[in-house]
């Protein structure tokens, strides 16, 4: 049985990622509307993750006898200067989203709940993964600075993303 602070945290934590989720559906329609389709795509298969990520923490609520409660959505931005700035805001984010991480597993170890700690660990190496991503391309986008060609080349580079099958059993 989940404990009651875990369960109430996890709940935020699902809030927390479907949140994201929306960040990266709007950053999408953003790209889509600057004509930048690889953009946009990279932003639909990290949508596609964030809401994964928010199963697997509903999966492990309801498999461990407690109940998932969805909490509201905040609005997300719809418009962001450039791309880069569109990509630093993600950054950001992920960043945001480690540090809540990194939280829950602190509780989790506090409640000595091992179930969410082997759980959570999966978390940690994603947010690595999460955050090298989007600091990547944060630094393409400064190389090329104003650059068209520059910007349509990483465009290009960003239409291969293919969504990936989440492990252990998520999404």
């Amino acid at each position: 049985m989940i404990k009651k602070k875990i369960e109430d945290a996890f709940n935020k934590q699902i809030q927390a990622e479907i949140y994201s989720a929306h960040i990266y559906l709007a950053m999408s329609a953003y790209f889509e509307d600057k004509n930048l389709s690889g953009f946009a795509n990279w932003m639909r298969v990290q949508y596609s993750e964030e809401i994964a990520h928010a199963m697997k923490f509903y999966n492990h609520v309801v498999e461990r006898g407690g109940r998932v409660e969805l909490l509201a959505i905040a609005k997300p931005p719809a418009t962001w200067k450039s791309p880069l700035d569109a990509f630093k805001a993600a950054y950001s984010h992920e960043v945001k989203v480690t540090g809540m991480i990194h939280n829950l597993v602190d509780l989790a170890k506090k409640e000595k709940d091992h179930a969410s700690m082997g759980m959570l660990q999966w978390f940690v190496d994603e947010q690595i993964e999460e955050e090298d991503s989007t600091d990547t391309i944060v630094q393409k986008l400064k190389m090329v600075g104003n650059s068209s060609q520059g910007l349509l080349m990483i465009d290009r580079e960003l239409s291969a993303r293919k969504a990936e099958p989440e492990e252990n059993g998520g999404g």
